[in-house]
This record gives structure tokens, C-alpha cells and sequence, in this order.
């Protein structure tokens, strides 16, 4: 997935987190609307991104997350792994 951020710029990696969380650490450039807040900010989302949503370890909110977005017909997956995963192979 880095190698495709690089070379498209129409792909919008959405942190699913608390604030908090997101301040702890994230994904570079990555946008942070909470799961609780995704639903009301959906309207303003370019409907031509790829939206990959992320939380920590990947797969609970973050594929809640990628649900809510298909449903309203957005490209949405999921990061396997989340950002805890991403960011220990980043230092690797």
C-alpha cells in the first residue's frame, strides 16, 4: 500500500481513532475523523479517493469504518494490521 500512496494521489488514509489516540501516533498524512464522528463528516468526503481506513491494530473500527463509507457508495477498504502495524515497519 505505500508503494500505491506514492504513485496516486487519489487514495485518503482515514485514522478512525480517538484525537487521542491519533496524537500518540499515526500514519503520515493521514486524515483523523473518529469512528463516532465518521457518519456526519461522510457528506464531505471526495467520493473519487479510495479511502483506506486505519485504528490501531486494524479490523475492528477500522473496518466498521470502511463499512460506513461503502454503504453510502464510497471506495472504502480497510488496513489489515492498522497504523500499529504500519508504524513498526516504517523503523524497520
Amino acid at each position: 500500500m505505500k508503494k500505491a500512496l506514492q504513485v496516486n494521489n487519489k487514495i485518503l488514509i482515514i485514522d478512525v481513532r480517538s484525537k487521542e489516540e491519533f496524537d500518540q501516533a499515526h500514519i503520515p498524512n493521514a486524515l483523523n475523523i473518529s469512528i463516532h464522528d465518521l457518519r456526519k463528516s461522510m457528506s464531505k468526503l471526495d467520493k473519487s479517493f479510495q479511502f483506506i481506513t486505519t485504528c490501531g491494530k486494524g479490523g475492528g473500527r477500522s473496518a466498521d469504518g470502511a463499512k460506513l463509507l461503502r454503504e453510502v457508495g464510497l471506495n472504502a477498504i480497510w488496513l489489515c494490521g492498522g497504523s500499529n502495524k504500519w508504524l513498526s515497519s516504517s523503523s524497520s
